[in-house]
């Protein structure tokens, strides 16, 4: 019997996902499953979800194996007390590149000087050497998929990496710190710290008014990973003294920035719109259609949501 695979997202995904998703499910040997936006709930074999669906209430998804999200962040859905069965998030290798460029172009910004280097007619021909790659210090919180490959790309490059996570990691070449003792040692050496934790509670305003202090006088900051992970009025506080040289901020506690925010105005504050990374459909789709695979061949299936940790 063909597979039942209901696509719960915004209709704008669809016409994005679509094609690419019957193009994975044929190749993969699914090219007769039912790839529908609406599925009575009872016949629903796997869920391909987005978080901001419509489809809030699990209960009647009776023999549903899996929800696959979309998006690489769970936490509007890992505390629905409905959503019983597996869910994946998504790990893109299209997005985890668009996210390791954006990262390297903007630690090469702060590291080079770009932004001083660039003369306009009040600017004076001072000429200086910039350092090495070598002689930087960056720090990157978060060594789950996207912070390890940007940890990989910078030591390629030369940096002096120095990757935190909650818990033990390991990454060659980096010097892998955890836990509360290993964040004040990783931030004390901090001259560019990029954010790439995930959102929740034990992660949330993980940079405050103490923690920047601990950073050396003139630091950067980058920040495509969650906007809570920054307490907001500390970091401007830090801005304002000069602890922190300049920020560069793609995610907020509201997205879109509203228009009165002060990070808009701020002299020492770049804002991009969310472009970090984005999931790419063609990948993304033989992302899902792996764990359909891994579903109907009764193999464990890949980047599984720790309800616990939440995430």
């Amino acid at each position: 019997m063909p597979l039942n695979l209901l696509f719960a997202a915004r209709p704008e995904r669809w016409e994005t996902y679509e094609r690419p998703l019957r193009d994975a499910l044929d190749k993969a040997g699914f090219g007769d499953a039912n790839l529908a936006q609406e599925i009575a709930p009872q016949d629903v074999d796997y869920i391909i979800y987005a978080p901001n669906s419509p489809l809030q209430d699990f209960t009647p998804y009776i023999k549903t194996k899996a929800v696959l999200n979309l998006w690489a962040g769970v936490e509007a859905i890992t505390g629905n007390e409905t959503l019983t069965m597996p869910l994946a998030r998504m790990v893109d290798p299209g997005l985890t590149k668009g996210m390791v460029e954006w990262v390297t172009g903007h630690v090469l910004r702060y590291h080079l000087g770009i932004d001083t280097d660039i003369l306009r007619d009040d600017t004076k021909w001072v000429p200086r050497t910039p350092p090495l790659a070598q002689e930087r210090q960056v720090v990157v919180l978060g060594l789950g998929a996207l912070g390890a490959a940007v940890a990989n790309t910078l030591l390629g490059l030369g940096f002096n990496v120095t990757g935190w996570s909650r818990s033990p990691k390991d990454l060659p070449g980096a010097t892998c710190l955890h836990g509360e003792d290993g964040l004040t040692k990783a931030l004390s050496q901090a001259e560019i710290a990029v954010l790439l934790l995930p959102d929740t509670a034990a992660t949330e305003n993980t940079l405050n008014a103490e923690t920047l202090a601990q950073m050396p006088k003139g630091a950067f900051i980058i920040n495509p990973g969650r906007g809570p992970l920054i307490d907001d009025a500390a970091l401007l506080a830090a801005l304002d003294s000069g602890q922190i040289a300049h920020a560069t901020l793609d995610v907020f506690r509201v997205e879109p920035l509203p228009t009165d925010d002060p990070y808009w105005t701020h002299p020492k504050v770049t804002v991009t719109p969310h472009i970090a990374a984005e999931t790419r459909a063609s990948t993304a789709s033989e992302v899902i259609v792996e764990n359909i695979r891994r579903g109907e061949a009764d193999e464990p299936f890949i980047n599984l949501v720790d309800r616990a940790l939440g995430y």
